[in-house]
């Protein structure tokens, strides 16, 4: 996709002036970030009138290896993946993976683009070996640009959509350099929970030195759709199961989409 493309699908997303310009900002500099995100899935594959967008954006810092969590932050993705698969409105879910860093697993940090849940691979040694940066808020700012310019795609032909993205980081931003300050990145995000088609979740994984809830809501997070788990494996697996059911329960409906978005985790 051209970056002209990727304008017109984002004049077509109906955002209001600060959130379009923001993401415009972004695709000007992220363009090629961003379009991989989208993958090859189109209108032509969808047969239900309804898809759930399930976008996951996982840091891949080294700091996730030197503090011993890089299986934990793997098993976090895979509970949210086996979460949605369990769930009885599975076959209208499209997921979609990426990093903060671009590296040997990824296309401009993308692991894996927008498909199927059946298709989804699971983190293992293979796929995640974390030894990058913490480029957090211009990659918050490629991934959600990406997820309006998908969701304006399908809403152009007729299929309704909702999108819940989570983000997962275990220290503040240090490598980004469009997004300098979580209020760069703030009207994307108050702009897309605007349109009450987006939940967007986030994990603060304790660093010992940065105030999470702070940051996000910064960002424009909402805290009651914020978790800052300590920083041992079972902290973090405990969180990441309270994500997963989350993410699950806002899935399956309307109605349990907007009870998620109320009443945030453990609703």
């Amino acid at each position: 996709m051209s970056n002209t493309s990727l304008a017109s699908l984002l004049d077509g997303a109906g955002l209001d002036a600060g959130t379009s310009a923001a993401m415009a900002l972004t695709a000007d500099n992220l363009g090629p970030a961003i379009t991989a995100g989208l993958g090859q899935i189109s209108l032509d594959d969808i047969a239900a009138s309804e898809v759930v967008l399930v976008t996951l954006l996982l840091d891949d810092s080294s700091s996730i290896q030197f503090a011993g969590n890089t299986q934990a932050v793997r098993e976090a993705h895979n509970l949210i993946v086996e979460a949605l698969r369990a769930a009885k409105q599975s076959g209208d879910v499209l997921i979609s993976c990426r990093y903060l860093n671009d590296g040997p697993f990824t296309d401009h940090g993308v692991l894996y683009a927008y498909r199927p849940l059946d298709g989804a691979p699971l983190l293992d040694t293979s796929n995640y070996d974390p030894r990058g940066g913490t480029p957090l808020y211009d990659q918050t700012a490629a991934t959600l640009t990406g997820v309006a310019a998908k969701l304006a795609e399908f809403e152009a032909g007729g299929v309704g959509v909702r999108a819940i993205t989570v983000i997962v980081t275990d220290g503040a931003d240090q490598h980004s350099h469009i997004h300098r300050d979580a209020a760069d990145v703030q009207p994307i995000l108050t702009g897309l929970l605007a349109t009450e088609q987006h939940l967007i979740m986030a994990m603060g994984i304790d660093d010992g030195a940065t105030n999470f809830r702070n940051i996000f809501g910064r960002m424009g997070v909402p805290d009651k759709l914020v978790l800052t788990p300590g920083n041992t494996p079972s902290e973090i697996r405990a969180a990441a199961i309270m994500v997963s059911q989350s993410v699950a329960q806002a899935s399956q409906s309307p109605g349990s989409f907007s009870q998620t978005a109320f009443g945030g985790f453990g609703t």
